[in-house]
């Protein structure tokens, strides 16, 4: 039965106003699917925290106009579906791909991730990405880690130099080093008091000590007439 103008618009009403904040959108096409298959897909969609319809064509590029998945909903051709979110578009990737893989009657189309267009191979690798919460715990761990370590080390150091040390003063490893402080002082008192004993005399000094004192001439009285 074909829909009435009205019945599309609202249609497209509704949908567009589901896809208005979507940010991620896979595309995808199925032949012989069962309703219980399909109510199993739109399970693993919700698990992903997505949505999930069966779409006509022109209706699903009119409900897009606008927003970030527009791109991937323009020029559909055959049956088509859009499992859209505002999450994680990894997880609904992987969702989408586990369950794929034991029901070969879906198959992808392309998909869109913050406006850039997938190819099905892309949607492949995107399924086997870390999701966002995943990132986010490496990322903290990696910022976090280089500290951790570091207290780690530093830690580990002076617990081994306190060990070392403690070991070293119990088995007396550290008598002589601390005998030799001790004597230094006096064994520098004693080599100074031998350099002064041994130390030359300044030759010039000795020469004048020794040298023999010269009188000095006594004067005769001039004779006096007449005496």
């Amino acid at each position: 039965m074909a829909l009435t103008r009205a019945k599309k618009t609202e249609k497209v009403a509704v949908l567009a106003s589901e896809l208005e904040h979507s940010t991620s959108a896979i595309i995808g096409t199925f032949a012989g699917l069962t309703a219980e298959k399909d109510n199993g897909l739109r399970k693993a969609i919700r698990g992903a925290g997505g949505s999930y319809h069966v779409v006509k064509n022109k209706l699903a590029a009119r409900a897009g106009a606008g927003t970030k998945i527009e791109a991937a909903l323009l020029g559909l051709k055959g049956v088509s579906s859009v499992a859209y979110t505002s999450g994680d578009p990894v997880a609904l990737a992987k969702a989408l791909a586990e369950w794929v893989k034991e029901n070969s009657e879906f198959t992808f189309k392309l998909g869109i991730v913050d406006g850039k267009l997938l190819s099905v191979e892309e949607i492949k690798a995107l399924a086997t990405m870390p999701g966002k919460e995943e990132l986010f715990s490496k990322l903290l761990f990696l910022v976090q880690s280089p500290a951790q370590r570091l207290v780690t080390v530093m830690n580990a150091v002076g617990r081994d130099l306190a060990v070392v040390i403690n070991q070293g003063v119990e088995k007396g490893k550290f008598a002589g080093a601390a005998e030799a402080v001790r004597e230094a002082p006096a064994a520098e008192a004693v080599a100074a008091e031998t350099a002064a004993v041994e130390a030359p005399v300044d030759e010039v000094a000795v020469v004048e000590a020794e040298a023999p004192t010269e009188k000095a001439p006594v004067a005769e009285a001039p004779a006096v007439e007449g005496a």
